[in-house]
């Protein structure tokens, strides 16, 4: 098992805003039961962009849905800052995830009847807060969505969607903003500017980010890549390139679910 651990820069230790502490998740019982994660432990640090990659099946959508509190571990323990997330009730972890976690997932998940505009204040006004228009105007204009902040959905590209849903997750500024899979549904060229921007974010803003993500090219844009394999970390990257991602990619094995498939084939 590999735990993480603060980053140093400048002599100084940058805080942690999330911990996961020997996270095991399991589903079913019995002789169907399936441990999707086994003792996972990590720690993200503000201002950085942290990538998790592996073999499908190998946990690392459901260790970010754990980390996020979206999924309920089994036993462990998660902590957003100084709030340990498994032990609130659905009411304040549904309350802390609207107030202080940002979210982009593959989907795009905007309203179709409401403009750019309106679906990126939308986190905001259903927490009863109003924006900050200066920083409402930041993240427009570093996401070049000014001119399309009146048209909706249906009149934007793919990757002017995703744009719209990053505006949105970061307009609160989010103390982690969860990315499963941002360029999933994108082309080459959208993704990589979705990639830039959370990039971005990052440098300039100190914005820390987790994100899934199954290729390369888009785990080279993070400072580190967690690796697991069988529901564990089992590498950590530091500064990857895409030549070192996908060199350590092809050394993790199938996770049990794929080996399990494989053998129903034979």
């Amino acid at each position: 098992m590999t735990q993480s651990t603060a980053v140093r820069s400048s002599g100084q230790i940058h805080d942690h805003v999330a911990v996961a502490r020997d996270v095991v998740k399991s589903y079913g019982t019995g002789d169907s039961a399936v441990t999707a994660l086994r003792g996972v432990s990590a720690t993200f640090v503000r201002g950085q962009f942290t990538a998790i990659m592996g073999p499908s099946g190998s946990g690392k959508s459901t260790f970010l849905h754990c980390l996020a509190g979206l999924d309920t571990v089994t036993s462990g323990s998660v902590r957003i800052g100084d709030v340990e997330i498994t032990r609130l009730s659905r009411t304040r972890l549904t309350r802390l995830r609207r107030d202080r976690l940002g979210f982009v997932f593959q989907s795009f998940n905007l309203l179709p009847m409401l403009t750019a505009e309106e679906n990126i204040r939308l986190t905001g006004r259903l927490g009863g807060r109003r924006a900050d228009q200066r920083w409402f105007d930041t993240v427009v204009d570093a996401l070049g969505l000014r001119e399309r902040l009146g048209h909706r959905p249906s009149e934007l590209s793919g990757g002017q969607q995703q744009r719209v849903a990053v505006a949105r997750a970061l307009l609160t500024r989010p103390e982690v903003l969860f990315a499963d899979e941002p360029t999933g549904n994108l082309d080459s060229a959208a993704g990589a500017e979705v990639l830039g921007f959370l990039r971005t974010a990052v440098d300039e803003y100190r914005q820390t980010v987790i994100m899934v993500t199954h290729d390369p090219a888009a785990a080279a844009h993070a400072d580190r890549v967690l690796f697991l394999a069988d529901g564990m970390i089992v590498r950590e990257l530091p500064s990857p390139t895409i030549d070192d991602v996908a060199a350590v990619m092809t050394t993790v094995g199938p996770s049990p679910l794929e080996r399990a498939g494989r053998r129903a084939e034979d």
